[in-house]
């Protein structure tokens, strides 16, 4: 059975994980505890890592079976087809997530302007501004190299 992502409304991610569990499917929403700041108080709340988004392992044939639940909105698609998560990749969100040194987290995507290292490859260590994000590529500015990249997803 496959992992796959899950899109849904915005800030019900634990409840759409819970009612999954309900219904007999198993998922994955990843939780970190952040210290929240009203103007009398200090909390600790549980709060998703990834916005939207919950995890659900099932066969293929029972993807439809989600939408059974309030909620959820879609799939995440990649590639024109539903996004698969490896196990690996869950076992090392889990296991990152227990680790007693993480104080903060915190996940953003990749967007127009945002200034890289590239860590691997030819340019690995090189500094570079995104110039461009699509679902088949992204495009790179090389200021030190006075070049531009074009990185291609498989």
């Amino acid at each position: 059975m496959n992992w796959y992502v899950v899109y849904t409304k915005p800030k019900w991610e634990k409840k759409v994980a819970e009612r999954l569990i309900q219904t007999g499917i198993e998922c994955y929403c990843p939780l970190i505890t952040q210290v929240k700041q009203w103007s009398d108080r200090k909390k600790k709340v549980e709060v998703p890592l990834f916005n939207s988004y919950v995890f659900v392992q099932l066969a293929d044939i029972d993807r439809n079976s989600v939408f059974q639940v309030s909620g959820v909105v879609r799939y995440l698609f990649w590639l024109g087809k539903p996004a698969i998560v490896r196990d690996e990749e869950i076992n090392s969100i889990k296991t990152s997530l227990k680790a007693p040194n993480i104080s903060d987290i915190s996940v953003t995507s990749i967007q127009v302007g945002d200034r890289i290292k590239i860590e691997a490859g030819a340019f690995s260590n090189q500094d570079a501004i995104v110039q461009e994000v699509s679902n088949t590529h992204y495009i790179l500015v090389l200021e030190s190299l006075g070049c531009v990249l074009k990185i291609k997803y498989k």
